[in-house]
């Protein structure tokens, strides 16, 4: 019974931690940048969903979608202004615009509100269900639903839109995609929306379930995304997701058998232990790369 309750747990944190690094491994299959402001859109993710909630009256559903909207917005201005003029940049000077776009995004939120937390509305209350003996909370289960949801749209995108299409192609050749007739910046965008949108909505399940949210929110459970999308093999969508439930697993049972001190460490101990027996990931594979 334990094992069963912890089980779903583990699976809804780390559909949380999928959707997030969903955004980390697009992006990096399409400009092979890893956009460390990812974390602080998931962070202002869960605020566009509070302040929703709380100020305009809306329900959990309509929060998200106006937190996914407001977000992939956000990507694309992200995108437009700090990323779109370093595409031929060196990867060293990309990395360090990206860490000062998440500095900035951090405590320029915190000059405008503040840094006190906020409690996060409990939109469903406490049900729960019975399954096999064990007492799951109804959250879990709306945060698991709403993750695969979302997981499954983002397949149908990328392999039966025109969009998607176009993203798999200048993944693969971005010169090869633009004398094709695809517009790459527009790509590059939509590809930035769609992530940002995720973690919009990530954010949002993120505070249902834990009820508390504040400004550097975004830092641990972006570290913990990367590090998903790294097991899973960078770049690779399924990968993502894999790597996500993994590692949430791997910290709710860490947390179960009584080290729930550890749970933190344990993401990074998994990085350390992916990147020295394979680097590649779970689902990636070693290419040669022309010097």
């Amino acid at each position: 019974m334990e094992i069963i309750q912890q089980l779903i747990n583990g699976i809804s944190l780390g559909s949380i931690y999928a959707l997030i690094a969903l955004g980390y491994t697009m992006v990096y299959g399409i400009i092979k940048l890893i956009n460390f402001a990812h974390g602080d859109v998931f962070m202002l993710g869960a605020f566009f969903g509070f302040y929703a909630i709380t100020i305009f009256n809306m329900n959990f559903f309509l929060a998200l979608i106006v937190s996914m909207a407001a977000t992939a917005l956000l990507g694309v201005l992200i995108e437009r202004i700090a990323y779109k003029r370093l595409r031929n940049a060196t990867r060293i000077a990309a990395l360090i615009t990206a860490i000062g776009v998440s500095l900035l995004i951090e405590y320029g939120f915190i000059y405008i509100r503040g840094a006190q937390p906020e409690a996060y509305p409990d939109v469903f209350g406490r049900q729960s269900i019975s399954f096999l003996g064990a007492t799951i909370d109804m959250k879990a289960i709306l945060i698991l639903s709403v993750s695969v949801v979302l997981m499954l749209l983002l397949q149908f995108i990328v392999h039966k839109t025109k969009t998607g299409k176009a993203m798999r192609a200048v993944s693969h050749d971005a010169e090869a995609a633009k004398l094709m007739g695809i517009n790459v910046d527009n790509t590059i965008s939509a590809t930035f929306a769609i992530g940002s949108a995720l973690a919009g909505a990530a954010g949002v399940v993120f505070g249902l379930y834990y009820t508390k949210i504040d400004p550097l929110m975004g830092v641990i459970p972006g570290l913990k995304a990367f590090v998903a999308a790294v097991l899973g093999g960078i770049g690779i969508i399924p990968g993502a997701m894999v790597g996500g439930l993994i590692l949430g697993v791997v910290e709710t049972f860490v947390s179960a058998v009584g080290f729930s001190l550890w749970r933190d460490a344990a993401a990074f101990v998994i990085l350390i232990l992916i990147l020295i027996f394979r680097p590649s990931g779970i689902f990636g594979k070693n290419t040669r790369e022309k010097v």
